[in-house]
């Protein structure tokens, strides 16, 4: 028999993933938080499924004896060492469809959340706090007719361009790496740069993978961009946005509101800027900004999807079967 490895998030009932390997392979959780937990537990696993807790470098799997598939569990996969998994020829896939509708769901929620000054009144008269009445939040935009941004058109951008048509907006989006005619096929607007993009976006929303090329796209620069009452989703990766640089942007105007589902470092350390000022009754944060725990993802249906799928990738390298999704093959 096969092992295959679990690192993280999963633990208890491994139902789901030993029925599609059932006869293949014995599957163990190990439930590590961190790659040093990995160490003399997976050297000999024939595949491994991960997901978002923990990385994988280089000094893991050059140990790996008899690996042939690592799973990422999820999009992302800068959370592994994947060029160098290449030249130890182990494969490395992740899952790019699961959760498609989720996140764009959790997009499109924290939208409206925001700019129709839900969150807002909410929070404030649920403390007692100002009078009775909309006028805490006024002045509010009609989200039909204003400019929606999208960074990264991939199949989550796009289920969010689709939403987002419905409510009527002006959709406009920033993808270099999308060829022509995407636009025309979703009656949606392409900006050649970020800059144009931001400079007209009433809402901008993130759902582009972490590289050098993303890695703090938001920054004290490109923030000034935006025009003032604006609102910044992020739902793609933590590093995109310099969140040191949100609070600030609440205090001033430039941000309306902002809703962050992912930090830099997760759990955050509380210490923080944004969660500073997000706790701090005293900042206009504290009603404005909506943080949640990489939480966009989540529902049932969706994390049964993604748990089969990582298994059934696993089941396919091991019978030497075509493994999809595979990111580190020419």
């Amino acid at each position: 028999m096969h092992r295959v490895v679990i690192t993280d998030f999963i633990t208890g009932n491994l139902e789901p993933e030993k029925k599609v390997l059932s006869g293949i392979a014995n599957v163990e959780a190990l439930n590590a938080s961190n790659e040093s937990e990995l160490a003399g537990k997976i050297e000999d696993a024939d595949a491994i499924m991960m997901y978002h807790n923990l990385s994988i470098g280089r000094k893991t799997i050059e140990k790996l004896t008899r690996c042939k598939l690592i799973v990422r569990c999820g999009v992302g996969i800068d959370n592994i060492d994947y060029a160098f998994a290449a030249t130890r020829n182990i494969r490395v896939a992740n899952i790019p469809d699961y959760g498609t509708e989720d996140v764009a769901d959790s997009a499109i929620g924290m939208m409206l959340a925001l700019a129709r000054g839900i969150h807002r009144l909410n929070s404030a008269l649920r403390e007692g706090r100002g009078e009775w009445s909309y006028t805490q939040v006024v002045p509010l935009r009609r989200l039909r007719g204003s400019t929606l941004g999208i960074v990264g058109l991939g199949r989550i951008g796009t289920a969010v361009a689709v939403r987002a048509k419905a409510l009527g907006m002006d959709v406009a989006f920033y993808d270099p790496l999308k060829p022509d005619g995407y636009d025309k096929a979703l009656g949606i607007r392409r900006c050649e740069s970020l800059e144009q993009l931001l400079s007209q976006s009433f809402v901008v929303t993130f759902h582009c993978p972490l590289t050098d090329q993303t890695r703090h796209m938001i920054n004290p620069r490109t923030i000034e961009l935006l025009p003032r009452g604006a609102i910044l989703i992020n739902v793609s990766r933590g590093q995109v946005v310099d969140t040191d640089v949100i609070a600030p942007a609440l205090a001033n105007g430039r941000l309306s509101g902002a809703a962050i589902d992912v930090l830099a470092v997760e759990p955050p350390t509380g210490n923080e800027s944004i969660l500073r000022a997000w706790r701090d009754p005293k900042h206009p944060a504290y009603d404005r900004l909506i943080l949640n725990p990489h939480s966009a993802f989540y529902c049932e249906e969706g994390l049964m999807e993604i748990r089969v799928k990582g298994a059934e990738s696993c089941r396919r390298a091991l019978v030497g079967e075509t493994v999809r999704n595979v990111v580190n093959q020419s």
